[in-house]
């Protein structure tokens, strides 16, 4: 059974969060409501074909790095159970 809806924790860099300020504080409006509905816009653009999953996250910048250290965390222990979460 599908969820109605999902709480997901987004970290922006200072560039973008303040640009998001900016545009929030234009609209007149909470930068989480502006946030809700910018990356709800960007996901119903998303193409969701497989083949194209690969060539998206090689367009985000860092990501290989971060997902290298990510891996390496894990393997020293760095991590938190997810029952800890």
């Amino acid at each position: 059974m599908p969820r109605e809806s999902a709480r997901l924790n987004v970290t922006l860099d200072a560039e973008y969060a303040e640009k998001l300020r900016l545009l929030a504080e234009q609209a007149h409006v909470q930068e989480g409501t502006l946030a809700r509905s910018l990356l709800s816009r960007a996901l119903d653009e998303a193409d969701v074909d497989a083949r194209h999953i690969a060539e998206l996250l090689d367009g985000i910048e860092g990501a290989f790095e971060r997902s290298q250290l990510g891996l390496e965390q894990g393997r020293s222990g760095k991590t938190v159970p997810l029952d800890e979460l």
